[in-house]
């Protein structure tokens, strides 16, 4: 399979190539170089694969306002 660089340095990826990658619009493509030959890699990554990963309390809205009011104050005292 052929496809063409336009002026852009832009190409399009071959329907046949996209459907065996699983490739889906916005999808992250890493390119390398090895040997002297580019090997093109989807990246495949689960934003849900994340989930647990930043811990965070309860928290108090109306507090957290607050503080960041008091705050904002001080920076024009």
């Amino acid at each position: 399979m052929n496809s063409t660089v336009t002026v852009k340095y832009q190409t399009t990826i071959p329907k046949a190539v996209r459907e065996q990658l699983g490739i889906a619009i916005n999808d992250a493509l890493e390119w390398v170089v090895e040997k002297g030959k580019v090997v093109v890699y989807p990246v495949h990554t689960s934003f849900l694969g994340y989930r647990g990963s930043v811990k965070t309390g309860a928290g108090d809205i109306a507090a957290d306002i607050q503080t960041a009011r008091e705050s904002r104050l001080e920076k024009y005292r």
